[in-house]
Order: structure tokens, then C-alpha cells, then sequence
């Protein structure tokens, strides 16, 4: 979380660029299931409390968005806040308002499918932001890593607060329910209870998050991958302590799992730079990588087509269902239609790559 003003050249990882390309390609197959009753374990995300393999996806993107802010605008504060904070919001605002514009899509396209008004990409456009302007005019690392603890302790004082973390009960899902209702992720209309697992209050965690890639991409630039090594094994042992009490939780962005999840985002991104940067392996995952809003954007786009179409149920009836269920079993073929899926954007961004086409916002 340092504000370092160095004045040279943008510095790209491209262990950075892979593993950012692997994050979204996970939630590809995530979110690809060809049957929603028959989803493998690791695949799905934790009911409430608890933390599954697929609970660490859209974490560590938020870190890998902090790494990449850093890494790009580092080079640039010795310029104008001002001509700087314009570009951080101009950018966040286009983040959001594509993410409010695949939600309209599904919403006009997807039988049954109500529209929602926040998800992932607001959540990310939201944090880049603040976390941006944070990033910008807080030059001083101390203050950084005060506001990094303030808000962690903080969230963690409004859930006591609140007097509950179970479903509906705890203060996230009132808020939600009261200033979202119908227009979170689920809304029941009989209760009126409603929740959103990127709701309102559960966006202020999500920052600290994001404010972990500052500090991983300052060891980066300067070459501290012991560094960055124990503050990954420290940020999850002090994310397992504090579970003790206050548990995991992705829909709740608990503060055990920010730092929990977060540590091991410092581990990865420690093992991609040794073995990408230093060692000169292939960076799988690349083309994802510099296509990654292209990739998560046209598979939504895509899935939206096909379930208005009946296509997807006609795809996985006649070729999944009927060819590998009978073999590998309902939970294969539907990991097997999401993996085809995830290859087929794999190929698209691929062949993007080749040409040197790059989609950003």
C-alpha cells in the first residue's frame, strides 16, 4: 500500500497478465454449470459460512485489480491529481455501467431472471474508484495501511453491532433489504427479505481487498518476494485466528476473509512472478489475461443468447446429457459443458491475442 512517486516507466508482470487471465477463466467455469443440480463441490461457492476453492476467484481478482492499479499509475503521480482522479473515475464509471448493462441484458433476455442491480463488475468498478483516489492522493504508506486496518476493524464493529451474522438477520442483509429490495440477487416477495453477495455494505470489505494488490505490487516493483511471501503466510494465519470469532464468509466479506483469501492471493502472485518473470515458464492464461473484460463480457452475453434461444438446453440435452452422462455421471457433464464453454473463449481471446486486438474499458 505504498505511494510511491517514482516517475518511471509503467513495469508490466507478465505473471500479473496470467494470473488475472486464470482468475477469469475460473469464474468462466464457475459460472457455466450445464445443470445447476448437479455442480461439484469445489465449484460452488460456500452456503454461508465456510470457504470453498470457489470462494477465493473473485477475491483474489480484486487483488490482482489493486496490483494492476498500482503497476499503472504509480509511473503517473507525479502528474496532476486531478487530470489522474478524472481518468480513475472516468474508468470506474465505464466498469459499472457495463456491469448495469449485462444485468439489463439478462434481465430482457433470460426467461423468469429479474434485473439486478449490483454484481461483480459494479463491485470492481466501485473499488477502483475509491481505492484509486485513495491510491492518489494518500502518498504517505502508513496512512494507507491505517485506513487498509480501520476499515477491516470497522466492518468488523458494524456486524457486532448489527447482532447476528446468520442469513438475514446480521446488518448486510437488512441494508440490502431496505435500500435494494427487489433489485438485489435474490428478493423474496412474501417476506420482503432480500440479499445481494455484492450489496452495499459488503462493498466497504471488498476495498481492503483491493488495497492488499497496492501492497503486492509494491514488492513487485522492487523485487520483495520474501516480503511478499510473509505477509501472505501472516495476512492468513491472522485471517484464521480472527475466524475463531468472526467466521468466513463470502457473501458478508468478512474481515477473517479478506485477509484470509488475501494472503493467498500474495502467495500465488510470490509463485507466478518466480516462476513467469524470473524463470521464464510459459504464462498460461495470458490471453485472458489482456482480454479479460472481453472474456467475462461475452460469455455473460453469450449465456444470455443461448438461454433466450433454448439453445443451451438443446446443446446439453442432445450432446452432453445424452453422450457423457451415461458414462461420467450428471456432475461430469455439467463441469464438462462449463470447461467447454471456458475453452471456446479461450480460443476467442487466443486468436485475439495473435492479432494483438486488445478490448479495455
Amino acid at each position: 500500500m505504498s505511494g510511491v512517486t517514482s516517475a518511471s516507466a509503467v513495469q508490466r508482470f507478465s505473471s500479473i497478465d496470467a494470473l488475472r487471465g486464470l482468475t477469469v477463466a475460473a469464474m468462466l467455469l464457475v459460472n457455466g454449470a450445464g445443470d445447476w443440480g448437479h455442480v461439484y463441490g469445489f465449484l460452488e461457492h460456500a452456503s454461508w459460512h465456510g470457504s470453498t476453492p470457489a470462494d477465493f476467484i473473485f477475491p483474489f481478482f480484486l487483488v490482482i485489480v489493486g496490483v494492476s492499479l498500482s503497476l499503472a499509475f504509480t509511473p503517473k503521480l507525479t502528474q496532476a491529481p486531478a487530470l489522474l482522479l478524472r481518468a480513475i473515475v472516468w474508468r470506474g464509471v465505464k466498469i459499472i455501467a457495463l456491469g448495469v448493462a449485462l444485468h439489463v441484458l439478462a434481465d430482457v433476455l433470460i426467461p423468469g431472471r429479474e434485473f439486478r442491480l449490483l454484481g461483480v463488475l459494479q463491485r470492481i468498478g466501485v473499488g477502483f474508484v475509491v481505492v484509486g483516489s485513495l491510491f492518489v492522493l494518500v502518498r504517505r504508506a502508513v496512512l494507507l495501511y491505517g485506513l487498509f486496518a480501520a476499515i477491516l476493524l470497522g466492518y468488523w464493529g458494524l456486524l457486532l453491532w448489527g447482532g447476528s451474522y446468520d442469513p438475514h438477520l446480521n446488518i448486510v442483509d437488512r441494508f440490502d433489504t431496505r435500500w435494494l429490495g427487489s433489485l438485489a440477487y435474490s428478493y423474496d416477495a412474501a417476506t420482503g427479505l432480500a440479499q445481494e453477495p455484492e450489496g452495499l455494505l459488503s462493498s466497504v470489505p471488498a476495498w481492503a481487498s483491493i488495497m492488499m494488490g497496492l501492497q503486492a505490487a509494491h514488492c513487485l516493483r522492487h523485487q520483495q518476494r520474501g516480503r511478499l511471501l510473509v505477509l501472505g503466510v501472516l495476512a492468513m494465519g491472522l485471517g484464521a485466528l480472527w475466524s475463531l470469532v468472526l467466521p468466513m464468509n463470502k457473501q458478508l466479506w468478512t474481515p477473517s476473509f479478506v485477509l484470509w483469501t488475501g494472503g493467498f492471493a500474495y502467495l500465488l502472485i510470490a509463485l507466478a512472478h518466480e516462476l513467469i518473470d524470473r524463470r521464464g515458464l510459459p504464462a498460461i492464461g495470458v490471453s485472458f489475461g489482456v482480454n479479460a473484460i472481453f472474456a467475462y463480457a461475452g460469455s455473460w452475453v453469450l449465456t444470455c443468447v443461448l438461454a433466450a434461444t433454448g439453445g443451451q438446453d438443446w446443446i446439453y440435452t442432445n450432446v452432453f446429457t445424452a453422450w457423457l452422462t451415461p458414462v461420467w455421471g450428471a456432475y461430469m457433464s455439467s463441469m464438462a459443458f462449463a470447461l467447454v464453454m471456458t475453452l471456446l473463449f479461450g480460443a476467442v481471446v487466443w486468436w485475439l491475442r495473435r492479432r494483438h486486438w486488445r478490448f479495455s474499458i
